[in-house]
Protein backbone atom coordinates (compact mmCIF):
# COMPACT_ATOMS: atom_id res chain seq x y z
CA UNK A 1 0.00 0.00 0.00
CA UNK A 2 2.80 2.29 0.95
CA UNK A 3 4.46 1.81 -2.86
CA UNK A 4 0.95 2.13 -4.31
CA UNK A 5 0.78 5.35 -2.91
CA UNK A 6 3.93 6.47 -3.31
CA UNK A 7 3.61 6.02 -7.37
CA UNK A 8 0.41 7.56 -7.32
CA UNK A 9 1.54 10.21 -6.15
CA UNK A 10 4.54 10.02 -8.74
CA UNK A 11 1.88 9.77 -11.51
CA UNK A 12 0.38 12.93 -10.12
CA UNK A 13 3.72 14.80 -10.28
CA UNK A 14 3.67 14.68 -14.13
CA UNK A 15 2.37 17.70 -13.84
CA UNK A 16 2.11 20.12 -10.89
CA UNK A 17 1.62 23.37 -9.79
CA UNK A 18 4.29 24.91 -8.12
CA UNK A 19 4.80 26.51 -4.61
CA UNK A 20 4.10 30.61 -4.64
CA UNK A 21 4.30 32.56 -1.89
CA UNK A 22 0.95 34.63 -1.23
CA UNK A 23 -0.31 32.82 -3.51
CA UNK A 24 -0.68 29.30 -3.37
CA UNK A 25 -3.05 29.60 -0.18
CA UNK A 26 -5.83 27.11 0.47
CA UNK A 27 -8.31 28.92 -1.30
CA UNK A 28 -5.82 28.94 -4.58
CA UNK A 29 -5.43 25.51 -4.51
CA UNK A 30 -9.21 24.40 -3.70
CA UNK A 31 -9.90 26.50 -6.86
CA UNK A 32 -7.21 24.83 -8.89
CA UNK A 33 -8.43 21.23 -7.68
CA UNK A 34 -11.47 21.74 -9.47
CA UNK A 35 -10.27 22.73 -12.92
CA UNK A 36 -8.12 19.41 -12.33
CA UNK A 37 -8.48 16.25 -10.58
CA UNK A 38 -5.05 15.10 -11.30
CA UNK A 39 -2.37 17.42 -10.97
CA UNK A 40 -0.51 17.81 -8.10
CA UNK A 41 -0.20 20.80 -6.19
CA UNK A 42 2.13 22.79 -3.59
CA UNK A 43 1.53 24.65 -0.55
CA UNK A 44 3.25 28.14 0.10
CA UNK A 45 6.32 27.19 1.65
CA UNK A 46 6.30 26.77 5.63
CA UNK A 47 9.25 27.17 7.35
CA UNK A 48 10.55 24.49 10.24
CA UNK A 49 10.59 27.32 12.50
CA UNK A 50 7.07 28.94 12.48
CA UNK A 51 6.22 24.91 13.10
CA UNK A 52 8.48 23.36 15.91
CA UNK A 53 9.35 26.75 17.42
CA UNK A 54 6.41 28.81 16.16
CA UNK A 55 3.85 26.43 16.64
CA UNK A 56 2.09 27.93 13.38
CA UNK A 57 0.42 24.73 12.84
CA UNK A 58 -2.67 26.82 11.20
CA UNK A 59 -0.61 27.06 8.55
CA UNK A 60 -0.58 23.49 7.95
CA UNK A 61 -4.38 23.67 7.32
CA UNK A 62 -6.23 22.70 4.16
CA UNK A 63 -9.62 21.21 2.79
CA UNK A 64 -9.66 17.64 1.67
CA UNK A 65 -10.85 17.84 -1.51
CA UNK A 66 -6.99 19.81 -1.94
CA UNK A 67 -5.34 15.89 -2.50
CA UNK A 68 -3.12 15.22 -4.06
CA UNK A 69 -1.23 17.73 -2.15
CA UNK A 70 2.33 18.51 -1.32
CA UNK A 71 3.85 20.53 2.06
CA UNK A 72 6.91 22.33 0.89
CA UNK A 73 9.15 23.17 3.68
CA UNK A 74 11.79 25.83 4.04
CA UNK A 75 14.69 25.30 6.65
CA UNK A 76 18.39 23.49 7.26
CA UNK A 77 18.60 22.18 10.70
CA UNK A 78 17.94 18.45 10.29
CA UNK A 79 16.33 17.59 13.69
CA UNK A 80 13.92 20.91 12.90
CA UNK A 81 12.84 19.63 9.44
CA UNK A 82 12.44 16.09 10.61
CA UNK A 83 9.88 17.64 13.35
CA UNK A 84 8.07 19.72 10.72
CA UNK A 85 8.04 16.95 8.58
CA UNK A 86 6.60 14.66 10.72
CA UNK A 87 3.88 17.48 11.78
CA UNK A 88 2.89 17.81 8.04
CA UNK A 89 2.63 13.67 7.83
CA UNK A 90 0.11 14.37 10.54
CA UNK A 91 -1.49 16.68 9.02
CA UNK A 92 -1.99 14.00 6.06
CA UNK A 93 0.17 15.78 3.35
CA UNK A 94 1.16 13.48 0.31
CA UNK A 95 4.62 14.67 -0.40
CA UNK A 96 7.17 17.02 2.28
CA UNK A 97 9.03 18.84 -0.09
CA UNK A 98 11.98 20.66 1.31
CA UNK A 99 12.92 24.42 -0.74
CA UNK A 100 16.62 24.57 -2.11
CA UNK A 101 15.36 27.42 -4.94
CA UNK A 102 13.83 30.68 -3.07
CA UNK A 103 16.96 33.36 -3.07
CA UNK A 104 15.29 36.16 -1.17
CA UNK A 105 17.08 37.92 1.22
CA UNK A 106 14.88 36.71 4.12
CA UNK A 107 15.06 33.17 3.39
CA UNK A 108 18.96 33.56 2.80
CA UNK A 109 19.13 35.00 6.20
CA UNK A 110 17.12 31.79 7.78
CA UNK A 111 20.27 29.77 5.77
CA UNK A 112 17.74 28.25 3.97
CA UNK A 113 16.60 27.95 0.25
CA UNK A 114 18.87 28.84 -2.84
CA UNK A 115 21.53 29.15 -0.65
CA UNK A 116 21.61 25.85 0.24
CA UNK A 117 22.83 24.67 -3.50
CA UNK A 118 26.16 25.66 -1.55
CA UNK A 119 25.60 23.10 0.47
CA UNK A 120 24.81 19.68 -1.04
CA UNK A 121 25.80 17.47 2.62
CA UNK A 122 23.88 19.79 4.51
CA UNK A 123 20.43 19.08 2.11
CA UNK A 124 21.37 15.62 2.41
CA UNK A 125 21.49 15.56 5.78
CA UNK A 126 18.19 17.28 6.06
CA UNK A 127 16.47 15.14 3.57
CA UNK A 128 17.72 12.07 5.37
CA UNK A 129 16.26 13.25 8.78
CA UNK A 130 13.18 14.28 7.03
CA UNK A 131 12.57 10.46 5.32
CA UNK A 132 13.71 9.06 8.71
CA UNK A 133 10.52 10.98 10.41
CA UNK A 134 8.11 9.68 7.67
CA UNK A 135 6.70 7.15 5.36
CA UNK A 136 5.27 9.83 3.51
CA UNK A 137 8.21 10.90 0.22
CA UNK A 138 10.33 13.47 0.62
CA UNK A 139 11.58 15.01 -2.05
CA UNK A 140 14.03 18.22 -3.08
CA UNK A 141 12.75 21.40 -5.15
CA UNK A 142 16.47 23.52 -6.74
CA UNK A 143 17.84 25.96 -8.98
CA UNK A 144 20.27 24.66 -10.76
CA UNK A 145 23.26 26.92 -9.41
CA UNK A 146 23.65 29.88 -7.69
CA UNK A 147 26.18 33.01 -8.25
CA UNK A 148 29.07 32.09 -9.94
CA UNK A 149 28.50 28.23 -9.78
CA UNK A 150 29.03 26.17 -13.09
CA UNK A 151 26.01 24.13 -12.98
CA UNK A 152 27.44 21.72 -15.62
CA UNK A 153 29.78 20.76 -13.00
CA UNK A 154 27.99 21.59 -9.93
CA UNK A 155 24.62 20.18 -10.24
CA UNK A 156 25.29 16.84 -11.15
CA UNK A 157 27.77 16.94 -7.58
CA UNK A 158 24.48 18.15 -6.05
CA UNK A 159 21.97 16.12 -7.15
CA UNK A 160 24.50 12.94 -6.97
CA UNK A 161 25.46 14.17 -3.35
CA UNK A 162 21.35 14.34 -2.25
CA UNK A 163 20.51 11.07 -3.60
CA UNK A 164 22.47 8.88 -1.97
CA UNK A 165 20.40 9.93 1.41
CA UNK A 166 17.90 7.79 -0.52
CA UNK A 167 15.37 10.35 -2.18
CA UNK A 168 15.37 10.36 -5.71
CA UNK A 169 12.83 13.02 -6.87
CA UNK A 170 14.16 15.98 -7.64
CA UNK A 171 12.38 19.21 -9.29
CA UNK A 172 14.94 21.67 -11.18
CA UNK A 173 14.04 24.87 -11.65
CA UNK A 174 15.97 25.35 -15.07
CA UNK A 175 17.39 28.89 -14.26
CA UNK A 176 20.44 29.85 -11.75
CA UNK A 177 19.65 32.11 -8.94
CA UNK A 178 22.23 34.94 -7.86
CA UNK A 179 21.69 35.32 -4.11
CA UNK A 180 23.15 39.22 -4.26
CA UNK A 181 22.15 41.72 -6.87
CA UNK A 182 18.67 40.58 -7.98
CA UNK A 183 15.21 40.66 -6.37
CA UNK A 184 13.22 37.44 -6.24
CA UNK A 185 11.19 38.83 -9.05
CA UNK A 186 14.21 39.09 -11.07
CA UNK A 187 15.16 36.08 -10.38
CA UNK A 188 12.44 34.16 -11.95
CA UNK A 189 13.24 36.41 -15.13
CA UNK A 190 16.67 37.42 -15.76
CA UNK A 191 18.92 34.15 -15.41
CA UNK A 192 18.28 32.30 -18.37
CA UNK A 193 16.99 29.33 -18.76
CA UNK A 194 18.76 25.84 -19.06
CA UNK A 195 16.19 23.47 -20.36
CA UNK A 196 18.83 21.25 -21.83
CA UNK A 197 20.97 21.19 -18.92
CA UNK A 198 17.98 19.37 -17.11
CA UNK A 199 17.59 16.83 -19.95
CA UNK A 200 21.06 15.73 -19.70
CA UNK A 201 20.29 15.54 -15.63
CA UNK A 202 17.90 13.03 -16.43
CA UNK A 203 20.23 11.48 -19.29
CA UNK A 204 22.67 11.12 -16.29
CA UNK A 205 20.33 10.18 -13.87
CA UNK A 206 17.94 8.03 -15.35
CA UNK A 207 17.14 6.37 -12.11
CA UNK A 208 15.81 9.83 -10.60
CA UNK A 209 12.32 11.29 -11.85
CA UNK A 210 13.06 15.07 -12.59
CA UNK A 211 10.32 17.71 -12.91
CA UNK A 212 10.99 20.48 -14.63
CA UNK A 213 10.13 24.00 -13.60
CA UNK A 214 10.60 27.79 -14.99
CA UNK A 215 9.36 29.48 -17.85
CA UNK A 216 6.57 26.78 -19.03
CA UNK A 217 3.47 28.96 -19.82
CA UNK A 218 0.79 26.22 -21.27
CA UNK A 219 0.53 22.33 -21.38
CA UNK A 220 1.51 23.09 -24.98
CA UNK A 221 4.92 23.75 -23.65
CA UNK A 222 4.72 21.08 -21.08
CA UNK A 223 4.03 18.23 -23.21
CA UNK A 224 7.79 17.83 -25.29
CA UNK A 225 9.65 17.91 -22.06
CA UNK A 226 7.53 15.12 -21.17
CA UNK A 227 7.75 13.44 -24.50
CA UNK A 228 11.17 13.36 -24.36
CA UNK A 229 11.67 11.73 -21.11
CA UNK A 230 11.24 13.96 -18.27
CA UNK A 231 9.12 12.96 -15.46
CA UNK A 232 7.11 15.76 -14.55
CA UNK A 233 6.12 19.58 -15.48
CA UNK A 234 6.23 21.96 -13.03
CA UNK A 235 4.31 25.00 -13.71
CA UNK A 236 3.98 28.12 -11.70
CA UNK A 237 3.26 31.77 -12.67
CA UNK A 238 1.29 30.89 -16.03
CA UNK A 239 -1.36 28.31 -13.92
CA UNK A 240 -1.58 31.11 -11.53
CA UNK A 241 -2.41 33.71 -14.26
CA UNK A 242 -4.44 31.62 -16.87
CA UNK A 243 -5.33 28.43 -14.86
CA UNK A 244 -7.98 27.23 -17.41
CA UNK A 245 -5.55 27.40 -19.89
CA UNK A 246 -2.94 25.03 -18.15
CA UNK A 247 -5.33 23.17 -16.29
CA UNK A 248 -8.86 22.40 -17.82
CA UNK A 249 -7.21 20.31 -20.17
CA UNK A 250 -4.91 18.26 -17.56
CA UNK A 251 -6.92 15.70 -16.51
CA UNK A 252 -7.53 14.81 -20.43
CA UNK A 253 -4.22 15.41 -22.19
CA UNK A 254 -1.61 14.12 -19.34
CA UNK A 255 -3.49 11.89 -17.12
CA UNK A 256 -5.93 10.56 -20.14
CA UNK A 257 -9.30 10.92 -18.04
CA UNK A 258 -12.17 13.02 -18.56
CA UNK A 259 -12.19 16.87 -18.11
CA UNK A 260 -13.27 17.61 -14.46
CA UNK A 261 -15.37 20.88 -15.32
CA UNK A 262 -15.61 24.06 -17.43
CA UNK A 263 -14.11 27.60 -16.57
CA UNK A 264 -18.19 28.06 -15.92
CA UNK A 265 -18.48 24.99 -13.93
CA UNK A 266 -15.77 25.84 -11.85
CA UNK A 267 -17.45 29.71 -10.50
CA UNK A 268 -20.90 27.65 -9.96
CA UNK A 269 -18.92 24.96 -7.72
CA UNK A 270 -17.41 27.68 -5.92
CA UNK A 271 -20.08 29.44 -4.60
CA UNK A 272 -20.46 27.16 -1.49
CA UNK A 273 -16.83 27.13 -0.88
CA UNK A 274 -17.19 30.91 -0.46
CA UNK A 275 -20.43 30.46 1.33
CA UNK A 276 -18.79 28.70 4.11
CA UNK A 277 -15.50 30.70 3.98
CA UNK A 278 -17.36 33.50 4.68
CA UNK A 279 -20.04 32.02 7.27
CA UNK A 280 -16.88 31.66 9.17
CA UNK A 281 -15.68 35.28 8.78
CA UNK A 282 -13.46 34.80 5.68
CA UNK A 283 -13.75 37.85 3.14
CA UNK A 284 -14.79 37.08 -0.42
CA UNK A 285 -11.84 38.71 -1.42
CA UNK A 286 -9.16 36.26 -0.22
CA UNK A 287 -10.84 34.03 -2.75
CA UNK A 288 -11.88 35.42 -5.45
CA UNK A 289 -8.04 37.39 -5.89
CA UNK A 290 -7.26 33.49 -7.14
CA UNK A 291 -9.87 33.76 -10.01
CA UNK A 292 -9.46 36.61 -11.46
CA UNK A 293 -7.83 34.94 -14.48
CA UNK A 294 -9.96 32.54 -15.28
CA UNK A 295 -11.23 33.68 -18.20
CA UNK A 296 -8.02 35.16 -19.63
CA UNK A 297 -8.11 35.62 -23.42
CA UNK A 298 -11.90 35.08 -23.53
CA UNK A 299 -14.28 37.59 -24.29
CA UNK A 300 -15.73 39.30 -21.17
CA UNK A 301 -12.64 38.77 -18.75
CA UNK A 302 -11.34 42.62 -19.01
CA UNK A 303 -15.44 42.80 -17.19
CA UNK A 304 -14.79 39.65 -14.86
CA UNK A 305 -11.30 40.70 -13.56
CA UNK A 306 -13.09 44.49 -12.91
CA UNK A 307 -16.41 43.38 -10.91
CA UNK A 308 -14.59 41.22 -8.85
CA UNK A 309 -11.52 43.79 -8.82
CA UNK A 310 -13.55 46.37 -7.52
CA UNK A 311 -16.36 44.85 -5.65
CA UNK A 312 -14.80 41.67 -3.96
CA UNK A 313 -13.59 44.31 -0.99
CA UNK A 314 -16.64 46.18 -0.52
CA UNK A 315 -18.67 45.69 3.07
CA UNK A 316 -21.35 43.34 1.83
CA UNK A 317 -20.30 41.57 -1.13
CA UNK A 318 -20.77 37.69 -0.88
CA UNK A 319 -20.89 35.12 -3.67
CA UNK A 320 -23.62 36.66 -6.06
CA UNK A 321 -20.69 39.11 -6.91
CA UNK A 322 -19.38 36.08 -8.85
CA UNK A 323 -22.59 35.70 -10.75
CA UNK A 324 -22.72 39.18 -11.08
CA UNK A 325 -19.46 39.39 -13.06
CA UNK A 326 -19.58 36.25 -14.94
CA UNK A 327 -23.17 37.28 -16.97
CA UNK A 328 -20.43 39.40 -18.27
CA UNK A 329 -18.83 35.89 -19.86
CA UNK A 330 -21.61 34.48 -20.40
CA UNK A 331 -22.92 37.28 -22.45
CA UNK A 332 -20.72 36.18 -25.01
CA UNK A 333 -22.05 32.47 -25.74
CA UNK A 334 -19.30 31.97 -28.55
CA UNK A 335 -16.51 31.76 -26.09
CA UNK A 336 -15.21 28.52 -25.11
CA UNK A 337 -15.07 29.30 -21.27
CA UNK A 338 -18.91 29.85 -21.20
CA UNK A 339 -19.59 26.76 -23.16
Amino acid sequence: MFENKREKIRRNATLSCAPMMDWTDRHCRYFHRLLSKNTLLYTEMVTAPALVRGGALHLLDYSEEEHPLALQLGGSDPAELAEATRLGAMAGYDEINLNVGCPSDRVQSGTFGAILMKQPQLVADCVSAMQDATDVEVTVKCRLGVDDQPPEETLPAFLETVAKSGISRFTLHARKAWLKGLSPKENRDIPPLDYELVHQMKAEFPELHISINGGIASLAEALPHLERGLDGVMIGRAAYHDPANVLLDADTRVYGQGTATTAVGAVHEMLPYIEAHMSQGGKLHQITRHMLGLFTGKPGARAWRRVLSQGASKPGAGPELLLEALAHVQAHPNTQAAE
